[in-house]
């Protein structure tokens, strides 16, 4: 499994993935975030699923964009050709995936701007191939073990936060994901996009480089866990019968 995040503000696109992969019983690091660069215009594509779909779909694509004649003026017209690798793979290996147990399962999620966009754009692809843009309400894409984020990033997550915030918000998906998956881990990779630019910046951070934020972040849920209100739960609590006084044990007395 994995944990992928795309994050869409105002300012620009945040991505975060793990990378850990499990090949066979053994746990490995391979990198999760692939970033193209069309004509003078870099998108970021992020995927989640059976690896050797994955691997095999980011193939076809890299092939498909080296196609001379290849118009991609905009975000979408990239996704959709990364939908029809994606269903020439299921088409090709899906009968006899299916057959041996395994699902067509990859997810992708892909951001950018090209030239004819007049934003950033962020989409999500299905198994299927279909595809669906993220909207200003609920400004990210989660795919893999994603339901552990959601709650801090659905509450803190607005289309106005800064680059930064939004970096650190995605940070702390991953950590609760981490907390509570075995099979996401460190090290992690990030892309930043900075709206009507030309490049990505990308960075990898290990374990002791995020030390210090996770145990501030451990620290606070515990201390507010504590400090939160508690008056509401005297009207069950009084409802407890008293407790048995302990009863301390029978000294013996060793005689001489």
């Amino acid at each position: 499994m994995t944990f992928c995040v795309a994050l869409k503000v105002r300012e620009g696109l945040v991505g975060i993935a793990d990378t850990r992969v499990t090949s066979g019983s053994e746990p490995i690091t391979a990198r999760k975030i692939n970033v193209f660069q069309l004509d003078r215009h870099p998108v970021f594509l992020m995927t989640s699923g059976l690896r050797s779909v994955r691997d095999k779909a980011l193939t076809y694509f890299r092939e498909a964009l080296a196609e001379e004649d290849l118009q991609l003026d905009k975000v979408y017209k990239a996704v959709n050709l990364f939908a029809e690798q994606l269903r020439r793979v299921t088409k090709e290996d899906g009968k006899a995936l299916t057959e041996a147990g395994f699902d067509v399962n990859l997810h992708a999620i892909i951001g950018g701007q090209l030239e004819r966009d007049e934003e950033h754009r962020l989409y999500m692809v299905y198994p299927q191939g279909n595809w669906v843009e993220v909207g200003e309400g609920h400004p990210y894409f989660a795919i893999g073990e994603s339901s552990y984020a959601k709650p801090v990033m659905d509450r803190s997550l607005d289309f106005d936060c800064s680059m930064e915030l939004a970096l650190k918000i995605g940070f702390l998906g991953f950590n609760a994901a981490r907390a509570s998956a075995t099979v996401v881990d460190y090290p992690i990779d990030v892309a930043l996009y900075h709206r009507d630019t030309n490049s990505i910046a990308e960075h990898r951070y290990e374990a002791p480089d995020l030390a210090a934020v996770s145990e501030w972040w451990q620290q606070r849920i515990r201390a507010s866990v504590a400090e939160a209100p508690s008056e509401w739960m005297e009207a069950v609590m009084s409802k407890l019968p008293a407790a048995a006084p302990t009863s301390k044990p029978i000294e013996t007395v060793t005689q001489p």
